[in-house]
């Protein structure tokens, strides 16, 4: 006489579960989520902290910026998070190449993530110095094949996306030039701009001032299309070397098996929030296109990253310090 009540009791409590787990899109969020990114300063965590404050509102819950230093240590926190959509990665390509720079990875940049949205690119540009006589990359190829070994690029450690950028063009070039290592951007834009190195591949954000002071000279931008943050520069890919793309890319990921309702979710408020025009402008002063997309799009272009580089990492021997 009592299995009907204890079945209606069991069934009760599996309702509310379900109601107030975490799998709801309706109860989520019901708590404060965390955005793990990289340490203070850097572009990610600039990001990160507009991203936070652009959907903190329209989510209804505080949303924490948590800084973590090293490239592989926030995607080791996240890939061990629970699947809650309460603990997030903001992170660019350092995150999902890693991997192929260590010997034992901890995580699967593939696997042990949910993708969410893309959040913005700031792409590399080829620049050289005045002195080197080439107006083009056709030109700029064309001089080091008819002086091998003769030219360097500045680099930073090693890894660094004007490392990978830079063996990315000898490799699609066949070209015979070396990578000079500087501990930094900074550093390598000085040896650039001194003449200690002919040519580097630092991001829009950092070489434009010295383009448009006539210090350094741009022959093209590593974008798949014109960047806004470069207009007047045509593509690597159109200038005879086709499929060339690098820069810095951030996405946001959320561990894997999180609810396919959470991720909606959270791809709803942060498409929306980088698709604002003041937003966008926003983004472009401070140096980097805002570019949402869905979550399938931003698997895209991870999987299409880490083709492309992972093969100059693998074939180069790269390791991260």
């Amino acid at each position: 006489m009592l299995r009907p009540r204890l079945d209606l009791c069991v069934l009760a409590l599996t309702v509310l579960a379900v109601a107030h787990g975490p799998s709801s899109a309706q109860s989520y969020p019901a708590k404060p989520i965390r955005i793990i990114t990289s340490e203070a300063g850097g572009g990610a965590d600039i990001a990160s902290r507009l991203v936070a404050q652009g959907i903190s509102g329209p989510l209804g819950q505080q949303v924490i910026v948590d800084n973590r230093r090293g490239g592989v240590i926030p995607g080791e926190v996240v890939s061990k998070a629970p699947p809650d959509g309460y603990t997030l990665l903001l992170f660019g390509g350092s995150f999902w190449l890693q991997p192929f720079m260590q010997e034992h990875a901890s995580y699967d940049p593939l696997k042990d993530f949910a993708p969410i949205s893309l959040v913005l690119m700031s792409p590399s540009v080829l620049a050289i110095h005045p002195a080197v006589v080439a107006n083009s990359v056709n030109e700029l190829i064309a001089l080091v094949k008819a002086k091998p070994g003769a030219l360097n690029y500045a680099m930073g450690a090693p890894g660094s996306s004007t490392h990978l950028a830079g063996e990315l063009f000898k490799s699609m070039a066949k070209l015979d030039i070396v990578g000079v290592p500087f501990k930094g951007t900074g550093p390598s834009l000085n040896a650039l701009i001194a003449g200690e190195v002919q040519l580097s591949f630092p991001n829009a954000t950092a070489v434009t001032p010295h383009i448009k002071s006539g210090r350094l000279r741009a022959l093209g931008v590593a974008s798949a299309q014109r960047s806004a943050l470069a207009p007047d520069l045509p593509t690597l890919a159109a200038s005879g070397l086709p499929g060339f793309e690098t820069g810095t890319t951030l996405g946001v990921f959320a561990p894997a098996k999180t609810p396919a309702a959470v991720i909606a979710k959270l791809n709803t408020e942060i498409v929306r929030f980088l698709s604002n025009a003041d937003v966008k402008e926003r983004f472009l002063k401070a140096g980097s296109e805002a570019v949402s997309s869905s979550p399938d799009e931003l698997a895209v272009t991870v999987k299409a990253d880490m083709e492309r580089l992972g093969k100059v990492i693998k074939d180069g021997h790269i390791r991260s310090e």
